[in-house]
């Protein structure tokens, strides 16, 4: 089994920044790749990020480029996510996942087998 747990969210103020971990433990591998993904009431679970094993590869939502960046310490087995110049649309619960190795860096959340709680992102205009 994989655990996931997910830290560092909380309330923003529009422009400002947060960042987000997730510890992975369990039967996971340094190959994994880990995603982040976000979800508001009454809406689908959307893309956000994701990193592969080596952390050489990495893909974003449009709405997020150069604004967010994903990073892994696979000695720590932990996966991060850096937001800057939040803005309220960002509002969110933000989930990590982790899939098992494969070529193509996967954006659906049916791709993901292994999650965690999510954590609440508010920012605030």
């Amino acid at each position: 089994q994989v655990q996931l747990v997910e830290s560092g969210g909380g309330l923003v103020q529009a422009g400002g920044s947060l960042t987000l971990s997730c510890a992975a433990s369990g039967r996971i591998s340094s190959n994994y790749h880990m995603a982040w993904f976000r979800q508001v009431p009454g809406k689908e679970r959307e893309f956000v990020a994701v990193i592969d094993g080596g952390g050489g590869r990495s893909k974003y939502t449009d709405s997020v480029k150069g604004r967010f960046t994903i990073s892994r310490d696979n000695a720590k087995n932990t996966v991060y996510l850096q937001m800057g110049s939040l803005k309220p649309e960002d509002t969110a619960v933000y989930y990590c996942a982790g899939r098992e190795w494969s070529y193509f860096l996967k954006t659906s959340p049916t791709d993901y087998a292994y999650w965690g709680q999510g954590t609440q992102v508010t920012v605030s205009s």
